[in-house]
C-alpha cells in the first residue's frame, strides 16, 4: 500500500528518485499500472480544469468590467456629442467648456441631451447677466460677510472643499438681490478653493449646516430655498454631500417645507445627523483635520473672507 501511494503521489526531488519510481512502475502488474496512470490523468485533468476555472473567475469579471466601462464611455461620448449639437441648435456654443463640465449637465438631466442643452444655455445666459465680471467681489456682499456665518475649512478626505455654515449667525436678508449675489460668491469661492492649479469642471463641495444655538430669528425658509435652488439650477452636480447637524425640534417642520422644493437627486445627498453614531460617521467621512473642534475635529474656523484665492475671477466657470 505504501508502495502504491508513493507512485500515485509522485514527487521527485532528484534523479535517483526518478529512477527508483520508474523501476517501481515497471514492476507493477499491467492492471495496476493502468490504474495508476488513470489516477494521475484524473489528477492532471482536475488541476487544469480548476486552473481554467480560477482564471475565468479572475479574468472574466475584469474583462466584463472593461467591456462595460467601454460601453459606458461610448454612451457618454455619444451623449456629449448630442449635447453639443443641441446647444448649437439653440444658438450657443460649448467651445470654451470641457467634457467634465458638460457631463454634469447631462447627469443632472438624466443623460437627456435636449434637456441638458436647455439647462446649459439657460445657465450661460444667467451667468452672463448676473455675474458679468465672472465672479462676485467682496465689495458687493460686505453686509453678508460681516455676519461671519460662512467658513472654508480646506479639503475633506475625498478631496472636496468643506464649507461650514453657522446658521445661528444668519438673519433673513432685507436686500434679496444682495443675498443672491452672496450665494453665488460663496459657492464660487468654495468651488474654486478645490481647484488643483486649474478648474477641471467636475469639482464638488461638502456643505455642513450647523444648527447649534439656532433661534427663531435665524430661520430663513426663503434663504434656504434660494440657496438650494441656485445649486440645482446653476451649479449642477457640484454638491457632494450636505450635512445638517444639531437640528432643534422646531426646525423639523421648517425642513419639511424646504425639502419640498428640492429635487430627488439633491435630497439623496443630504444627511441629517441626529445621534452619536451619525456624528462619528460624519467626522470619519469629512475628516478631523478640517472640521472645527466644536464639530469633532481639530481645526480652527476660517471665515470665507479670510481665504485668499489668487485664481478667483480668472478663467473660472464655477458652474
Amino acid at each position: 500500500m505504501h508502495k502504491f501511494s508513493a507512485i500515485v503521489n509522485w514527487e521527485c526531488s532528484n534523479i535517483s528518485e526518478v529512477r527508483h519510481n520508474f523501476r517501481m512502475l515497471c514492476s507493477l502488474p499491467p492492471l495496476t499500472l493502468e490504474f495508476v496512470i488513470y489516477l494521475n490523468s484524473i489528477f492532471l485533468w482536475s488541476f487544469w480544469n480548476c486552473s481554467f476555472l480560477f482564471l475565468d473567475y479572475i479574468i472574466h469579471p475584469i474583462y466584463f468590467h472593461s467591456q462595460n466601462s467601454q460601453k459606458m464611455d461610448q454612451h457618454s461620448e455619444l451623449k456629449l456629442k448630442q449635447l453639443k449639437e443641441c446647444v448649437q441648435k439653440l444658438g450657443s456654443s460649448t467651445e470654451k467648456y470641457g467634457d467634465p463640465t458638460l457631463m454634469r449637465f447631462l447627469i443632472a438631466r438624466s443623460m437627456d441631451a435636449n434637456k441638458a442643452a436647455k439647462m446649459f444655455v439657460s445657465w450661460q445666459k444667467w451667468r452672463a447677466s448676473f455675474v458679468p465680471l465672472g465672479y462676485i467681489p467682496d465689495s458687493q456682499v460686505v453686509d453678508q460677510l460681516d455676519a461671519k456665518k460662512i467658513y472654508l475649512q480646506g479639503l475633506s478626505k475625498d478631496g472636496y472643499p468643506v464649507m461650514v455654515v453657522k446658521v445661528c449667525n444668519h438673519s433673513p436678508a432685507k436686500d434679496q438681490p444682495q443675498f443672491k449675489k452672496f450665494v453665488v460668491h460663496l459657492l464660487d469661492k468654495a468651488i474654486a478653493s478645490g481647484f488643483n492649479g486649474k478648474e477641471i469642471g467636475n469639482e464638488k463641495l461638502v456643505c455642513v449646516l450647523d444648527l447649534d444655538q439656532l433661534a427663531y430669528k435665524n430661520v430663513d425658509v426663503r434663504g434656504m430655498i434660494t440657496g438650494f435652488q441656485f445649486l440645482q439650477s446653476y451649479y449642477p452636480e457640484r454638491l457632494a454631500k450636505c450635512y445638517l447637524l444639531n437640528m432643534p425640534w422646531f426646525f423639523v417642520s421648517v425642513w419639511k417645507v424646504v425639502s419640498r422644493f428640492l429635487e430627488k437627486a439633491t435630497l439623496e445627498k443630504i444627511i441629517i445627523v441626529s445621534d452619536e453614531e451619525g456624528k462619528s460617521q460624519f467626522v470619519r467621512e469629512v475628516g478631523k483635520d478640517v472640521l472645527p473642534e466644536e464639530l469633532g475635529g481639530k481645526a480652527k474656523l476660517v471665515t470665507l473672507q479670510d481665504v485668499v484665492l489668487p485664481s478667483l475671477g480668472f478663467n473660472c466657470h464655477y458652474t
